[in-house]
Parts: C-alpha cells; structure tokens; sequence
C-alpha cells in the first residue's frame, strides 16, 4: 500500500484516539469509577463474583470492602479450573488464553489468564496508541515507510485441556490481524521460533535487507540482537544497515544503564526512544512526549486501579486508595483489576506519580526486588540512578548486574555483593566501587547511615563477570528470550551465588 495512502489511514485514526485519550484526562476518576462498575457488573455472575456479592457493589469502597487483596498463589486454584476447561469463574467470559510467566525470581510458572476483551481493548490497542501518540508527536514521520522490528518473547502456542499458553508476545502474534504482517518484521513463522539462538539468526536472516524504520522490544536482548546484526554484516552501527530507523519503542527494565551503549549504536541526534509499561497481566503505561522520562497512565484499556503507600506496605493485608487520592513523589504499590478476571492483584511493581494533571508515573521498581536485609531500603531505582553516576565518572558500561546480601558472621559487618559483566571495564575497579558507594550513601540516607563507620554495612563487593556469564546462567536456566530479564536485587544470595558458580 503507498504511504501515502497508509498515512491518510493512520492519521484518520491517530484523531479519532487522540479525542478519546482527551476525554480520559479531563476526567479521569468518572473513567475510572464507571470502568469499576462495568467489570464488577459484567462479572456478578461468575463463581468469584458471587462469593465477594459484586451485584451489591456501588462504589469504591463497596468494592474495597468486599474483595479482598490477591497474590497470585491466592487465585491460582481458580485459574487452574479455568485452563482445564470450567469457565465462568472469574470471569464472564470464555478464557482460552494463558500468559505463561514465571517473572526473574520465581521458578514456578503462573499462569496469567488473557480473555478476548483483554486482548482487543488492552493489550492490541495499546500498540496502536504507541503508533498514535509516536506520530501525533512527530508528524514529518516516515515510519510506515518501511517495516517495525519487534522481537518478542521465544516460546510457542502449546495447547493444554483446550485452554492454550505460551508468552504474552507469542499469544499477541498469534492473534494479530492477517495485515500486521506486511508492516512488520520478521514473519509470524519466525516470531514464533522457541530456540532463542535459531531465532536471533532467522531475524537477521530476514531484517538485514529490509528497510526497517522502527524496533520494538526489550533493551537487554534487543542489544544483543543489534551486536549480531553489526556482526554478521561487518558494519560500524546500525544506521549503515537500517538508515531511516527513526524510533525505538522499548520497556521491560529500566532503560537507563543502557542509553549510552544505544546512542553508539544508532548514532542519529534526533533518533526517538519511547518507553511503556505493559506485562502479562495488562498494559499500563506509555511515553505520551518526546525526550520524556514519565509515561502516561492509560486509563481506558479496561483496567482499575489502586495503590499501596510502600511505607505502609503489608502485601495482602494493605490499606489501599484509588486514583484520586494518589500524591506525588510516593512509591506506591501497584493493585489492578482486569478484564481478565484479575480482581485487586498485586502485579508487584512499584510506581512513583510525577505529574497529577494528567497523571503521569515512573517505574522504580519491584515490591520483591530490592536489598533491605540491614534496613538500607535500597531499591531499583536508587541503585539504577548511583550506577549511571558511576559509569559517567569512571567512563564504564555496564551490560548486566545482579546485587545481594552479604549476611553478619562473627560480629563482622554485612555488605552487598555485586556481579557486574561490564561492555566497557573501568580502568579501576577499587575506584569504580568507592564512586558507587559514595553514589549510593547520596541518594539513599538509610544506605549512609548503614555504612557508617563500616559498622553494618562493609564496602560493597563487586565481582567483575566474565563475557556472556548473565547469558550463559538464563540459557541453562531455559530463560532466553525477550521476556526474560536478570533480577537485580534481591534479599537473598542464591542469585549471586548461581552466577559466581559458573
């Protein structure tokens, strides 16, 4: 189809969206409550539904009164049901679809049922209003031009009791309108490939001729997939093999330990990045501006929201608030109910609100991932922020890391150890660890009164990793693949211990 012709479409449907979005800013609680009611009526009926009374349920507090606060282990049974074949459970729809996702830390596979209305109005308009918002901040775009390169996730559609799983991604192509192939790459064929290695080869088999104008993935393994490209076809960055790439829409993990190692790669000054948030169980979250670093919660994909003040943060047991009642610069644990039959879950991410007209949030982490075994409360964030300091003043690039604990033993300090496979090495170790404490003791004070004096806390320890150790740990984990990611903090040893034993 000539662009021409594309762009008119997509410019026809960019206002359409555009008016819609508006409508959720100037009134985002009556959204929100109305969305409430809608899922809790169309769900009275379900087994669920009749035990927590949904057709009682009028309000917000109605609904916080009566359903209780859920962690996965908690809704699993019922899940379980569901994918051998029972339906009306949770939800009141038929479910088929199960994202199979086992997160960085959990071993145990969850299940994370996908319904049709999911599907449609989260996951599929999300990616159009990613397009959307992209282009009505760009208008001289050219990026249907040429083709998106999306690398998903690596596992197949496995069917189980008429039920089906596999990654979100894979669920997505699956999915996918017949036309969505022509504009993006590579082929549903390849997209679907389970053995990651196979995978990345068929992708440049398939990109390296093409006019690719955007990608779409995870930092980490869209990185590793780019060094391939460079690789394979001898060239100096990725602009000689992909000259009008324009965009880079990425999520998943924090973007930051990895920009300098991007603006290498595509070195084009007015070459866009633009983040969201979405995971298994829905999408959240996206970059509504250029150069910005707060995305714009997205409240009319038939998800509601609540919040747990991390300060006062007791899982299950949690007070929450809604939206309404949300202040800036709080860590709040994130609560969502889907239309998926997720019903006040804890996804276990932690946001930050940076903006309440509209209301626009950052990620700063995990409810599980962070180190607070000595009372340090050191999370994602603060360590993300001291490690982007540190590579600045040591001229350093870091790949991957993971940190833990190092525990009290015969009245000597604890500490934190560190696992760091590095793209460039710091001259000096010893002074890129004295620059990440002093980093670290800035921005977090609980951290600084810990180490002070080195009395329960020791100079942080750091192992330098060999080339392609993080790689290695998740391939003989059977984790390779776009939605697998390295955990980075944690209040045990076992991952620092698994990689310094390879």
């Amino acid at each position: 189809m000539p662009y021409p012709i594309v762009n008119s479409i997509i410019s026809w449907f960019l206002k359409k969206r555009i008016h819609q979005i508006e409508l959720f800013l100037k009134y985002p609680t009556d959204v929100q409550n109305e969305l409430l009611l809608k899922l809790t009526s169309a769900s009275k009926r379900t087994e669920f539904g009749k035990k927590h009374n949904f057709s009682s349920i009028k309000s917000y507090t109605d609904f916080a009164m009566q359903v209780p606060i859920q962690k996965y282990e908690s809704i699993e049974p019922l899940i379980e049901r569901c994918r051998k074949g029972e339906q009306n459970l949770f939800w009141h729809t038929p479910i088929k679809w199960f994202a199979k996702s086992s997160g960085t830390t959990n071993a145990k596979s969850k299940f994370i049922p996908v319904s049709d209305e999911a599907l449609e109005y989260c996951h599929m308009k999300a990616g159009k209003d990613m397009l959307c918002l992209y282009i009505h901040n760009n208008e001289e775009t050219k990026l249907f031009t040429g083709k998106g390169l999306k690398l998903g996730g690596s596992s197949d559609i496995y069917e189980d009791n008429n039920s089906y799983f596999g990654d979100l991604s894979a669920i997505i192509t699956e999915n996918l309108p017949f036309w969505a192939d022509y504009s993006s790459a590579p082929s549903q064929e390849v997209s679907m490939m389970s053995e990651w290695e196979t995978k990345m080869e068929a992708i440049i088999d398939e990109t390296i001729n093409e006019n690719i104008t955007s990608l779409v993935g995870v930092p980490s393994w869209m990185l590793v997939l780019l060094n391939r490209v460079l690789e394979r076809t001898g060239k100096n960055h990725i602009l000689e093999v992909w000259p009008n790439l324009e965009v880079y829409f990425h999520g998943g993990v924090n973007f930051n330990p990895y920009r300098e190692q991007y603006k290498k790669l595509i070195p084009k000054q007015d070459f866009q990045y633009y983040e969201t948030y979405n995971a298994s169980e829905g999408f959240f979250a996206i970059q509504d501006e250029n150069g910005s670093k707060e995305l714009l919660l997205m409240l009319d994909y038939g998800i509601f929201y609540e919040f747990i003040d991390m300060k006062n943060y007791k899982g299950e047991s949690s007070e929450t608030i809604p939206l309404s009642e949300v202040e800036k610069n709080v860590d709040y644990a994130l609560v969502i109910t889907t239309n998926s039959g997720l019903w006040r879950y804890l996804i276990g991410d932690t946001i930050r609100f940076t903006s309440l007209q509209p209301y626009r949030i950052k990620i700063t982490g995990r409810t599980k991932h962070y180190i607070n075994v000595f009372g340090e409360e050191l999370n994602i964030e603060n360590v993300e922020d001291a490690l982007k300091l540190t590579c600045e003043k040591t001229d350093a690039l870091i790949k991957e890391y993971t940190a833990g604990p190092i525990f009290m033993k015969d009245k000597k300090s604890g500490g934190h150890e560190w696992v760091i496979e590095f793209t460039k090495k710091p001259e000096s170790m010893d002074y890129f660890t004295e620059i990440l404490d002093n980093s670290l003791k800035a921005i977090n004070s609980d951290y600084e009164a810990k180490r002070y004096n080195s009395m329960t806390l020791a100079m942080p320890k750091i192992h330098v990793a060999k080339e392609g150790l993080f790689y290695e740990w998740l391939k003989k984990k059977d984790k390779l693949g776009g939605q697998h990611k390295v955990p980075r903090l944690s209040n045990s040893r076992d991952f620092v211990e698994e990689l310094l034993e390879l």
